[in-house]
């Protein structure tokens, strides 16, 4: 694919829609995404959040609209061609693997995604790159020095870490994340949102969430939807001073 300018979006959809049925779960909606910046998408249940991400994430496919990467139409990519091309996410719920240490986790995520057919005769376990990739996402996700303790036995918030490592270990350059604050105390949430401040220096970070405090410290941008469509979709600032969205989500706690 050729080199995109540092203003193009590493990854753009436009006019996505969703409808299951005569619901239509994701109406035209369009985001944009770049290296260095942290795009958030707000609303409360049932807006289309998780819809949308799963369309970008190449889970469920578009009734319409397009997505493009690097400039490149991929809205009919299945997800582990997305996956392979540089598109990660994470899930609303843990998908670790409980009985497996944190580096094994990582390494069998970049394994999947370092699919090496003529290498039969080698232990996928030996695998150089994957261990490789496997150390430098505990290290990007701040659990270098629990490599070898068992998932199942870190705490919830250690275990959303754990899945954002995995995630990186398959190397992606997009990351849609699913609400990797919720149910995470005062401390843990600090230390996510440090991470997210780093990783977005070399990747463009979509964030699903719903503690509005974290968002507005940490988005560049935010996206407000309702009812599966977009109400606004601007910096902070003018997202909280907006009146649409004061009166549809955020409340009078977070007017002033």
């Amino acid at each position: 694919m050729p080199d995109m300018p540092s203003s193009a979006p590493l990854l753009r959809a436009e006019g996505l829609t969703r409808r299951f049925g005569g619901l239509t779960a994701v109406d035209a909606v369009s985001v944009d995404l770049h290296v260095g910046q942290v795009h958030a998408v707000i609303g409360t249940n049932g807006a289309g959040k998780s819809t949308l991400i799963n369309m970008l994430s190449g889970e469920i496919a578009p009734s319409g609209g397009s997505i493009a990467f690097e400039g490149a139409d991929i809205s009919r990519w299945s997800q582990p061609k997305r996956a392979r091309a540089g598109v990660g996410r994470s899930y609303q719920r843990t998908t670790i693997f409980h009985s497996f240490d944190v580096l094994e986790n990582c390494r069998l995520a970049a394994q999947a995604s370092l699919q090496r057919p003529w290498a039969l005769w080698q232990a996928a376990s030996a695998c150089t790159a994957s261990l490789e990739r496997a150390h430098a996402a505990m290290e990007a996700a701040g659990l270098a020095r629990m490599a070898h303790t068992p998932a199942g036995s870190l705490s919830h918030g250690q275990q959303r870490q754990l899945e954002i490592a995995m995630c990186l270990a398959t190397a992606p350059r997009v990351l849609l994340l699913d609400e990797p604050l919720a149910g995470m105390g005062a401390e843990e949430t600090e230390r996510m949102l440090a991470m997210l401040e780093q990783l977005k220096q070399a990747h463009a970070v979509l964030l699903v969430e719903h503690d509005m405090d974290a968002v507005f410290r940490i988005a560049d941008h935010i996206t407000v939807m309702v009812n599966g469509q977009v109400i606004a979709s601007a910096a902070p600032g003018e997202i909280r001073n907006n009146p649409d969205v004061q009166l549809a989500y955020l409340g009078d706690a977070h007017v002033h």
